[in-house]
């Protein structure tokens, strides 16, 4: 790593001792030698095993549940229903005060997905817990299911999620989340080029090299130690106790190692039943999804839809970008709403554009549902928006990366979300990947800065 002293130097402190140094992980002997200890290496006495009876329908209405057969099965300790569960709804962003609660931990009526959790199943044995949960008997009214985000936003088109009302999440804005700026429809009028697009996304499996899961003992006085690969610890513990009605100081968490996660552990799944089935039986609870499960069940990145509308100039500079985004949820919010947010503010790109209209839906579908996964909410608008700009650049003739440095924002422009922008470098970044790439720009480029808007 080279780190560039002659940029900012005026604004520069150089007394870093970390920036620009190699420093080791300080978890890495751990890791190198074996010693390091997961959640999935605590192994207690007398310890259960969880399992899950999952919905085989997208969409369904449960009209009984039989779980006889399954509780005489040899080595059956418990059996656990939506009844159960003290708080059965519930969402994760709660916590910041984003509503309405919307999921279940336990079906309760109805699933909305294929994989819901439906019944849980502890057994002395992850053998006999596996073949109790085959004998659930789960009668199920089959729905009707939609997939296409466009689709479920049509009328008539099947409700998903009876929480929310309609197939959409409802922002403080409306039915999507809104950001406008200048007026663009006279931004187009005047433009010498218009340029509309579509970018589609399918929804990507993190695939940790450990599953999702957790360990709980319980300690005694109505206290249980959870040891868990959750990415997000007081999430989960604040969740959990809302969930199971159960004051934090009663939750001791330990986590620290999650074996892979890239956002895919911030969801509250495991760790609330598998407490509940620790208070339930006074015994240790392991939950672990199979490499299936974690296939299936665990949340991916959303699919996400992105048509973007631009008006360019013959000289280079985007006067209008008109921007509709679609996230797919699927059957519930989890961190969806947030993620469609952070596309609305970032789809006018690190470019100055004077007129931007952006509209972005949470949308709900019968899919699996979505959630964190690095930069989730912009590395697909990302991809779209970088893509628009190359073709962009081709339509009026132009070298893309030169149509890049005429469009960049610099230091004091006004974004369109109304912030202005500061310590940007931009400009300073592509001059140093023009070089590194040896990709010629002309020299009027090359002697910009992010500091002055003429230069």
């Amino acid at each position: 790593m080279e780190l560039r002293k002659d940029y900012f130097a005026d604004v520069r402190k150089d007394g870093l001792h970390e920036i620009g140094q190699g420093r080791p992980r300080l978890d890495s002997p751990g890791h190198v030698t074996g010693k390091t200890a997961y959640f999935a290496d605590r192994n207690f006495p007398g310890m259960l095993h969880l399992k899950m009876v999952r919905s085989p329908h997208h969409h369904a209405r449960i009209r009984s549940i039989d779980t006889s057969e399954a509780e005489k099965h040899p080595g059956v300790v418990r059996v656990l229903t939506a009844r159960d569960v003290p708080h059965n709804v519930y969402t994760i962003l709660i916590l910041i005060q984003v509503g309405p609660e919307d999921e279940t931990v336990l079906a309760d009526g109805k699933v909305r997905w294929k994989g819901e959790a439906v019944v849980a199943v502890l057994a002395e044995t992850e053998r006999a817990a596996q073949e109790a949960a085959a004998k659930v008997k789960v009668d199920y009214e089959v729905l009707p299911a939609v997939f296409d985000m466009e689709e479920a936003l049509k009328p008539g088109a099947p409700i998903v999620n009876e929480y929310h009302g309609q197939n959409h999440y409802l922002y403080d804005s409306g039915e999507c989340r809104k950001v406008r700026f200048g007026d663009v429809e006279a931004g187009f009028a005047r433009a010498d080029h218009i340029l509309e697009q579509s970018y589609q996304s399918s929804p990507i499996e993190h695939a940790p090299t450990e599953t999702t899961g957790c360990v709980v003992a319980p300690e005694g006085n109505d206290r249980f130690t959870c040891y868990t690969n959750t990415q997000a610890m007081f999430f989960t513990l604040d969740n959990t106790s809302i969930i199971l009605q159960m004051p934090g100081s009663k939750l001791h968490f330990v986590g620290g190692t999650v074996g892979g996660g890239f956002g895919g552990k911030v969801d509250v799944i495991v760790e609330p039943i598998a407490i509940l089935g620790a208070k339930l039986t006074g015994r240790p609870v392991s939950f672990v999804y199979s490499r299936e499960e974690e296939m299936q069940i665990s949340s991916p990145r959303a699919a996400e839809k992105v048509v973007i509308k631009d008006g360019v100039m013959k000289d280079g500079r985007i006067v209008a970008r008109k921007v509709t985004g679609y996230t797919d949820a699927g059957a519930y919010s989890r961190h969806s709403p947030y993620g469609a947010q952070k596309g609305a503010a970032h789809y006018p790109g690190p470019y100055t554009i004077p007129n931007v209209w952006i509209d972005t839906y949470c949308v709900y579908t019968n899919r699996t549902p979505s959630s964190a996964m690095r930069g989730f909410g912009v590395t697909i608008g990302d991809f779209a928006l970088e893509v628009q700009m190359d073709k962009l650049a081709r339509l009026i003739g132009m070298d893309p990366l030169e149509f890049r440095f005429i469009n960049a924002y610099r230091d004091g422009d006004m974004k369109a979300h109304r912030q202005p922008t500061e310590g940007a470098a931009l400009i300073e970044c592509m001059q140093e990947a023009s070089r590194a790439a040896n990709w010629p720009v002309a020299e009027k480029y090359m002697a910009m800065s992010s500091y002055k808007k003429g230069a």
